[in-house]
C-alpha cells in the first residue's frame, strides 16, 4: 500500500495530494492541475508568438544598452564635464525619477490605447533622448537628456507586460519573462565592451548616436508587426489561437480594482525595490568600482563588467524555466514564484559578501557574477506576478510593480556615490545593498500570486 502511494506521488504530485486530502475531508476542493499546452520550443518556434517575443527581446535589448551605456562611458563624461562622483550619480538617478513616476501612468495607458502604438511613441522618445546624450556638454544638459529617456522608458516595460499577457498562455508567462529579460541582461552584457570600442574609436557621444539610431530602427519593425489582438495578426493560425484563454483573446477590460489590486502588488512593489537597489548598482557603478577599486585600464574594466553581467543572461533564463517547470510540476503557483524570490536574494546576499572582505580582482568578479546570477533568478518571476494576479490588467499592475524598481533607480545610484564620497570605501554601499536583498527575501514569503484581481472565480481557477 505504501509503495502504491509512492509510486502515485511520484508519477502525480498533485493528483495524490488531492487524494490525501479528499480522504480526510469530503469537502475539500480539488486543486486544478495547471493546463499542460507544448513544449516551449513547440510553442514558441515558427509562432507567430514566437517572433512577437523575439521583437519585445529586441526592445528589452535595446532599452538596456540605451540605459546602461552610460556606466561605461561615466569616467570619460566625468572627466570631460568635470564632475564629482555625487554630481555623476545625480546625474546617473536622473533617468530613474521620471522612469519611477511613470510606470503606472504607463501601463494604464499601454491597457488603454494598446501596446502597438504606446511603445511606437514612447519608443520615438527615447530614441532622441538616447542620441541627445551624446550631444550634453554640462551637467544640466546631461541631467535632462537622462530625465527624458526615462520618461520614454517608463512606459515600456509595463506596456511590454501588458503584450505578454495578451500573446502568452499562462503556463508560458515566467518563460516569456525570463527570455526578454535575458535580452535585457545581454544588453547589459556587452555593453560595456561594446562601448569601451566605440569610444576607443570615435568617443563617448558616439556611442549614444549609433543606439539611438538602433532604437529607431526597432520602432519601424514594431509598428509594421505587431498587433494588440492576436487574433486580428493576419499569420495567425487557429491552433495557435485555440492555445490562449478565451478571456485574452476577446481582450476584455473591465474598470481597474484599485484597492486590492494595490493590496496584492504593493508587498511584490517592495520585493521589486530591494531587488532593484543592486541591480542598479551593477548597471550604474559596477564598471567604475573595477577601474577605481582595482586600478584596471578601459578594455580590462569593460571585460570583467561584461562578465558579471553575463551572467544575468543565464540567471533570467534559468529563473523564467524554473518557476514554470515547478509550476506545471507540481500544480503549486505559490511554491512557483517564492522560490525563485527567496532562493535569488539569498544567494545574491551570500555571494556579494566576500567581495566586501577579500580584495582580490578574480574573487570579486566570481563572486559579484555569481550574486548576479542568483539576483536576476528574481526578475522573471518578479515580472509574472503582475500577469497572476491582475492578468486582464497586467500592464497596468506591472507598473505598480515597477515603480519599487524605479524608486530604487532614483536613490540607489546617489546614495551609492555620496557614501562612496563620503566614507572612501566600496564596501560601505555595498553592505546597505546586501541587507536590502536579507529584507527583501524575507518580505517574499507573503507574496500570493493566486490571489487573483479582477478575474470571475470561474475563470480565475484556470488563468
Amino acid at each position: 500500500m505504501h509503495e502504491r502511494a509512492t509510486i502515485r506521488w511520484r508519477n502525480n504530485p498533485t493528483k495524490a495530494v488531492n487524494s490525501v486530502l479528499e480522504q480526510q475531508s469530503p469537502t475539500f476542493r480539488k486543486v486544478p492541475p495547471p493546463h499542460r499546452g507544448p513544449s516551449v520550443l513547440k510553442s514558441l518556434a515558427g509562432r507567430v508568438r514566437g517572433k512577437v517575443l523575439f521583437l519585445l527581446c529586441g526592445m528589452y535589448f535595446i532599452t538596456y544598452v540605451d540605459r546602461v551605456n552610460i556606466s561605461t562611458a561615466a569616467p570619460f563624461i566625468q572627466s570631460d564635464l568635470h564632475l564629482s562622483n555625487t554630481e555623476l550619480g545625480l546625474a546617473l538617478s536622473a533617468f530613474a525619477v521620471p522612469y519611477a513616476f511613470f510606470q503606472i501612468v504607463g501601463g494604464l495607458v499601454g491597457d488603454k490605447f494598446g501596446p502597438r502604438k504606446v511603445l511606437a511613441v514612447v519608443g520615438l522618445l527615447w530614441a532622441v533622448m538616447t542620441a541627445a546624450t551624446g550631444f550634453a556638454t554640462s551637467l544640466v544638459a546631461l541631467f535632462a537628456a537622462r530625465l527624458g529617456l526615462g520618461f520614454g522608458e517608463g512606459a515600456s516595460f509595463p506596456t511590454a507586460t501588458g503584450a505578454m499577457a495578451r500573446w502568452m498562455p499562462p503556463e508560458r508567462r515566467g518563460v516569456a519573462q525570463g527570455i526578454t529579460h535575458s535580452a535585457s541582461r545581454l544588453g547589459n552584457a556587452v555593453t560595456p565592451l561594446a562601448t569601451a570600442a566605440i569610444i576607443a574609436a570615435v568617443g563617448w557621444r558616439a556611442s549614444f548616436w549609433l543606439v539611438g539610431a538602433m532604437s529607431l530602427i526597432w520602432v519601424a519593425v514594431w509598428s509594421w508587426y505587431f498587433r494588440d489582438n492576436p487574433a486580428d495578426h493576419p499569420k495567425m493560425t487557429a491552433a495557435e489561437l485555440a492555445e490562449l484563454p478565451k478571456e485574452q483573446i476577446e481582450h476584455i477590460r473591465p474598470p481597474v480594482p484599485w484597492k486590492p489590486l494595490l493590496r496584492r502588488i504593493l508587498p511584490v512593489t517592495f520585493i521589486d525595490f530591494c531587488y532593484g537597489w543592486s541591480l542598479w548598482v551593477y548597471l550604474t557603478w559596477i564598471p567604475s568600482f573595477f577601474k577605481g577599486n582595482y586600478g584596471l585600464d578601459l578594455q580590462k574594466f569593460a571585460l570583467f563588467s561584461s562578465l558579471v553581467l553575463f551572467a544575468g543572461v543565464i540567471g533570467d533564463t534559468v529563473g523564467g524555466l524554473l518557476s514554470d517547470w515547478i509550476y506545471q510540476r507540481w500544480g503549486n503557483l505559490k511554491t512557483a514564484r517564492r522560490f525563485n524570490l527567496v532562493v535569488g536574494l539569498i544567494g545574491s546576499f551570500a555571494f556579494t559578501m566576500p567581495t566586501l572582505f577579500i580584495h582580490n580582482l578574480a574573487v570579486a568578479a566570481v563572486c559579484l557574477a555569481a550574486a548576479f546570477f542568483f539576483l536576476e533568478l528574481t526578475n522573471p518571476v518578479l515580472w509574472a506576478i503582475p500577469m497572476d494576479i491582475a492578468p486582464r490588467h497586467a500592464g497596468t499592475a506591472g507598473g505598480i510593480m515597477n515603480t519599487g524598481f524605479g524608486v530604487a533607480g532614483i536613490l540607489s545610484p546617489f546614495a551609492f556615490g555620496f557614501l562612496l564620497d563620503r566614507t572612501g570605501s566600496w564596501e560601505v554601499p555595498f553592505i546597505v545593498s546586501a541587507c536590502l536583498l536579507f529584507v527583501g527575501a524575507a518580505t517574499a514569503l507573503f507574496v500570493d500570486p493566486t490571489a487573483k484581481v479582477g478575474v470571475p472565480k470561474a475563470t480565475s481557477a484556470t488563468s
